[in-house]
């Protein structure tokens, strides 16, 4: 019987679990060892050169197609991703026949994708994988509206759930750990509920329509939709206000930001 290895690459313990429990199953598959960021799954990767990774994409440090474009020109192994994007992506996955588990998955439809991949493996056809990197990970300003998160997973023990960007006022970043802070209405105007995910503000930045959303501080990235006013402080800093009488200070190192803001008004 032929064996194949196997690298686990999520940043949610529970997650990875699960895909080791799910592959006991199969003793065609052995998983060599797992990885919880990017960082870490690009040494692996290198390192043990496996023939499938199964690979989240919303990870901190490099996310999936990252981890993608930092190994393909020394290793390219087959790739089942586990993902929670959206249908943009997940037409994408379909285009270029990439497997693909959309999380929350169960035993079921993580054999249907396994089945598949094998028979890639067996047959060494390995799908175009280049194409769908290049395709997402293109210069957004190339990127059509609905490439941008719609959509965030938070990942908490024992669950998983979405939140969308919709109703983010504001994000607070404290190091790698990010507050999303949520309305409890759509005027912005009834409570704040929060919501903590673990990512780079800066990698984060870049998955979120600039038309919406813009960085006033080194910690703070605001959703303009959520805005009632801005007003000028002290030293070139400004003062922004919420709907919901929140304040958040806009520092004078994002004022060139401002004119998103002016757009939006306008």
């Amino acid at each position: 019987m032929t064996t194949y290895r196997s690298l686990i690459i999520d940043d949610e313990v529970l997650a990875r679990g699960v895909i080791r429990t799910f592959l006991k199953a199969d003793p065609s598959i052995v998983v060599v060892d797992e990885a919880g960021n990017g960082t870490e799954a690009v040494i692996k990767i290198l390192q043990y050169r496996p023939d499938l990774i199964f690979l989240d994409i919303q990870m901190p440090e490099l996310d999936g197609f990252e981890v993608l474009k930092e190994i393909w020109p020394h290793h390219q192994p087959f790739v089942v991703f586990t993902t929670a994007y959206d249908q943009y992506a997940l037409k994408a996955f379909e285009v270029n026949a990439i497997d693909y588990l959309l999380k929350p998955f169960n035993e079921m439809r993580f054999h249907q994708a396994l089945g598949r991949v094998q028979e890639r493996l067996a047959q060494q056809t390995q799908p175009r994988i280049e194409a769908l990197v290049n395709q997402l990970m293109a210069d957004q300003t190339t990127q059509p509206k609905s490439a941008y998160l719609r959509r965030i997973l938070v990942k908490e023990t024992g669950r998983m759930y979405f939140v969308k960007t919709n109703d983010i006022m504001y994000l607070d970043a404290d190091g790698n750990y990010i507050t999303l802070h949520t309305a409890t209405s759509s005027d912005g105007y009834v409570g704040v509920e929060r919501h903590v995910i673990y990512d780079s503000l800066t990698s984060l930045e870049t998955k979120l329509d600039p038309t919406d959303f813009v960085r006033i501080h080194r910690s703070y990235i605001v959703n303009l939709n959520y805005i009632d006013e801005v007003e000028t402080y002290f030293n070139g800093d400004y003062m922004v206000k919420l709907k919901n009488g929140q304040q958040l200070k806009w520092t004078r190192n994002y004022r060139d930001n401002l004119k998103a803001f002016y757009s939006k008004s306008a």
